[in-house]
């Protein structure tokens, strides 16, 4: 039997709208309403367009919006089980309501893609092509019908379909999911592992996939299965097209990108470094130590890069290099660089682009990971007076001196020398939370005499059973009193001043990435005023 909705082979259709139009017929009198609505959703006026009555057996923690008011979410405890759940709630839509959107779908996408306008505005041209294909149809619908079929359009052409919902929470780390039919697990500053109600099948998950590549500028293919790449809100994906390489069906994960990136005062509020720990690396950083950021996946090594390299001196050149990019930084003077990866023979690779950069003349390199040859390069540029800070997959200081001078890095251990600090960071357990803590800050000491070997000591130390940080004397801390003609007292005073500034800050609440440039700055710029305005009610 033939599809109502679609005319047969050899038929002439002299208005295309008019078999729309019969299709529609039948839907005037159960959508009748208001006229299709010219202002925005009012709830006062228009209703709620979602509802839900919580989930039987299950004990409701709490519930927050994620797309107000199209979308939130009911964070539930299921006590048989001992686990949490994730549950999405958005509009619902009649079986008659869902017939349209389908149709809707297929006539809007085609006129959007003409419009010069919706770059600009994306929302108000998908709202214009919304109310002229139901006025074509001749189908009135009440605003709450409108709104619904309104946000799954956008859903599906400016959003992330299926898991926009999650890509609006911002306790959301991590998306991921391992294949059709299966649910989609995140990861939530909260709860952390936690499964959600939304499941892809397998089309749906295999057109999804292609999607995200398609949004990112790259090609995922049955013969090109696996693409790693950048989103272009900056989140990471990891792609894995079919069963070539993932035996249950595609699969994605995408790692979220801060809309505001971490300040040392989130690092201190979190606990991953004490205020001795960010006073001593922000004097590092100044007289221009190269550092390391090592730890497992989702130690926080990239996160606390990017939130140190605020200290960086306003002025200086700063250049990064990363494949994915991820770094975000509120300096003026800051050359951001990113790999390119092609078929072809053109590649860009990190190694290209950090001996480009030594041509920049740059005061700080920073280097989203060294993984190859590009880390003798590195090597090279600390050994030539730029400051570099970079980030490794290591657990350990040994682990990380083990990578750097084996394969396939083989950086010749007198050049592991230039490196003056190391931090090493664990995803970890305290009590019965996830905490990121900065385990180890090391400071490598040069080639022992005696046995050859690298020496390193280590200055800060995380006690995990007391969840506290201890310090110990500090080499480093005596060279840069050296090098700047302080003495003992002037050193002292130095790092109780910044420990002031920071503490003042903290307790101020100066969280946000642009204040808290603007103040270390001003800091730069004029240290005696900005301590004398903080006032003496905050102690050293």
């Amino acid at each position: 039997m033939s599809n109502p909705e679609t005319p047969d082979p050899g038929d002439v259709v002299k208005d295309p709208l008019g078999h729309v139009q019969s299709w529609l017929s039948r839907t005037a009198t159960i959508l009748s309403g208001a006229a299709v609505p010219e202002s925005n959703y009012d709830p006062g006026r228009h209703g709620s367009l979602v509802s839900f009555d919580g989930l039987d057996g299950l004990e409701e923690l709490e519930r927050y919006w994620l797309n107000a008011p199209f979308a939130f979410v009911s964070i539930n405890y299921d006590p048989d089980n001992d686990e949490h759940r994730y549950h999405v709630v958005e509009p619902s839509l009649t079986d008659i309501e869902r017939e349209l959107l389908d149709r809707l779908f297929e006539d809007i996408r085609g006129p959007l893609i003409y419009r010069n306008d919706v770059d600009s505005d994306p929302e108000r041209a998908l709202g214009e092509e919304l109310r002229n294909r139901l006025e074509e149809y001749g189908v009135v619908v009440e605003a709450e019908t409108f709104y619904r079929l309104f946000y799954y359009l956008y859903r599906s052409f400016q959003g992330y379909g299926h898991i926009d919902p999650l890509m609006h929470d911002p306790n959301i780390e991590d998306i991921s999911c391992d294949g059709p039919d299966l649910p989609i697990f995140v990861y939530h500053d909260g709860y952390t592992d936690i499964e959600t109600n939304i499941v892809y099948d397998g089309g749906e998950l295999d057109d999804f996939v292609i999607q995200l590549a398609q949004r990112s500028g790259q090609h995922v293919s049955v013969s090109d299965p696996v693409v790693s790449t950048t989103l272009p809100d900056g989140s990471r994906i990891e792609l894995a097209l079919g069963q070539e390489v993932t035996p249950r069906g595609s699969a994605f994960t995408i790692r979220k990108y801060a809309d505001e990136p971490f300040t040392p005062i989130d690092l201190l509020e979190y606990g991953t470094f004490s205020l001795e720990m960010l006073a001593y690396l922000w004097l590092a950083i100044e007289s221009n130590k190269s550092l390391i950021f090592a730890g497992g996946t989702a130690a926080g090594k990239t996160t606390s890069m990017n939130a140190l390299a605020m200290f960086v001196p306003p002025r200086s050149k700063v250049l990064t290099i990363e494949d994915t990019r991820e770094l975000s930084l509120y300096h003026d003077n800051w050359l951001s660089s990113v790999t390119r990866e092609r078929l072809d023979e053109s590649d860009i690779t990190m190694y290209d682009l950090l001996r480009s950069a030594l041509r920049h003349r740059p005061e700080y390199i920073i280097v989203g990971e060294v993984r190859g040859e590009e880390a003798i390069t590195l090597f090279q540029a600390m050994n030539t007076g730029h400051t570099t800070f970079s980030t490794m997959h290591a657990d350990s200081v040994q682990t990380v001196i083990n990578r750097l001078e084996n394969e396939p890095i083989n950086v010749p251990r007198p050049m592991v020398q230039s490196l003056d600090i190391l931090c090493v960071q664990v995803l970890a357990r305290s009590g019965d939370e996830r905490v990121r803590r900065a385990k180890t800050l090391a400071e490598i000491e040069g080639i022992d005499q005696r046995t050859g070997e690298l020496d390193y000591s280590t200055s800060y130390s995380w006690q995990a059973t007391e969840d506290r940080f201890a310090e110990r004397n500090s080499e480093l801390l005596d060279e840069i009193r050296q090098e700047r003609g302080w003495n003992q007292s002037e050193l002292l005073r130095e790092m109780n001043d910044r420990k002031r500034f920071l503490r003042y800050l903290h307790e101020q609440g100066v969280s946000d990435y642009r204040r808290f440039t603007a103040m270390v700055n001003k800091y730069y710029a004029d240290k005696d005023e900005v301590l004398a305005r903080i006032g003496t009610d905050v102690t050293a």
